[in-house]
């Protein structure tokens, strides 16, 4: 006999940095694998990850992600030092990694991590080239954000 198998789709996503479009202009996308302790996988199993401060700073040829917050489990082994805010290192191809160096130092880009998902059995995090946004810059978002929910709401009444 088989075994049927489900084709239910999971939620894969498991935390998202929504301040970052706020604050900054999002441009490349890249993902990138984060290696991990026994204990933070637990833990981002569970969803006790926090991202709004994350962003990923590029040292000694090695990509690093700071900023993001994993809580340790209550049950977690007494003999492991919990370090919520340590910082993970990121697995990118070196090409990758070059690149990304050239632009940072070279144009004024930072790093920004956006979201950490899982894609099979593996964490992975994405995180963009961004740009700050000044004040006026935010406020224009908003201002377009509204004016595009406004038409909607006229173009929803006039049907």
């Amino acid at each position: 006999m088989s075994k049927k198998q489900s084709n239910k789709k999971q939620n894969t996503t498991i935390a998202v940095n929504r301040k970052a479009r706020h604050e900054y202009f999002l441009e490349d996308r890249y993902e990138a694998g984060l290696s991990l302790q026994g204990w933070e996988v637990k833990s981002i199993r569970d969803g006790k990850v926090n991202l709004s401060d994350a962003y990923v700073m590029l040292k000694d040829g090695q990509a690093y992600l700071f900023g993001a917050q994993i809580q340790p489990l209550k049950s977690a082994s007494s003999h492991v030092v919990c370090d919520p805010e340590r910082n993970r290192k990121l697995l990118l191809h070196r090409r990758e990694l070059s690149k990304l160096v050239g632009l940072k130092e070279r144009d004024g880009y930072t790093l920004v991590a956006t979201a950490m998902y899982w894609k099979a059995c593996w964490v992975k995090l994405e995180f963009h080239l961004a740009r700050g946004k000044k004040s006026f810059d935010k406020r224009d978002d908003i201002k377009d954000r509204d004016w595009s929910r406004e038409k909607e709401r006229m173009m929803k009444h006039s049907r």
